[in-house]
């Protein structure tokens, strides 16, 4: 069950992540022939449950695209299904301590190296059996969110806990805890500190920082800044971004007739 992100990760290059909010099968077939190396369906603030999941991920899967997802908690009942279900990564919100990223390990990894109970009744699929258990462990991507004052402060504790593959920022609520408007694209100096060291601290131990980004620009800024994981918005936020210039431009070419 090699895993694509890890090996574009091996090969030095930045992936390319897709995000589902969208509860579709065909929205995830759609995205997932566009060019990405992974696609996050997004179980946190997107309108998805564990259903939608596996309908995105049986609707991807002939495609060459990395099945991921970001669980709503860091709790062990879901990650555990997400991962029997076949996801590939798991992106984990609000992680700020090192306990709790001891935590996600745990619940993600099979014994010894964890709790996670036995039953990849989706994921299974992706191997003869008991082929998926024996390289789970190592395949799997994790990625804590950091995304508060409380992560940053507790950063290097967090990205030395065995098991982890990177850590993902997310930007909103970053600068919300610092008192700063939530959105994507920060330009803050005191936020693109807290980026520099979240990279070069992941540079030091040979893991990849991801980071949530509102399009392309902001996309490759954070790809040139050494964020090895990239996402391009939602697609949600693609399609009404396009659909808004689109209706602008027809208004705008149509000399006031529309």
């Amino acid at each position: 069950m090699a895993n694509k992100v890890k090996e574009i990760w091996k090969s030095g290059k930045a992936v390319v992540n897709a995000w589902l909010a969208i509860p579709s099968g065909f929205s995830a077939e759609m995205i997932a022939q566009c060019g990405f190396d992974s696609v996050t369906v997004d179980m946190q603030h997107g309108v998805q449950d564990y259903l939608s999941m596996v309908q995105c991920f049986q609707a991807m899967d002939k495609h060459p695209v990395t099945p991921m997802v970001r669980v709503p908690w860091n709790e062990p009942g879901i990650i555990g299904k997400v991962l029997d279900g076949g996801a590939y990564g798991v992106i984990c919100p609000m992680v700020n301590t090192p306990q709790e990223a001891r935590n996600l390990v745990s619940y993600a990894k099979y014994p010894p190296k964890g709790v996670r109970s036995n039953g990849p009744i989706r994921a299974g699929m992706y191997g003869t059996a008991g082929s998926y258990q024996k390289t789970a462990n190592d395949e799997i991507v994790l990625l804590p969110m950091m995304e508060t004052r409380t992560a940053v402060e507790n950063m290097e504790a967090i990205l030395d806990v065995e098991g982890i593959d990177g850590v993902y920022i997310g930007p909103s609520d970053l600068g919300f805890s610092y008192g700063l408007e939530p959105k994507l694209d920060r330009s803050e100096p005191e936020i693109l500190a807290i980026y520099e060291k979240i990279v070069k601290e992941c540079g030091k131990r040979g893991l990849n920082p991801g980071i949530h980004c509102s399009g392309a620009e902001g996309a490759a800024r954070a790809i040139n800044m050494g964020f090895k994981l990239v996402t391009l918005s939602n697609e949600v936020g693609l399609m009404t971004t396009y659909a808004k210039m689109q209706v602008n431009a027809t208004r705008k070419d149509s000399g006031g007739k529309a």
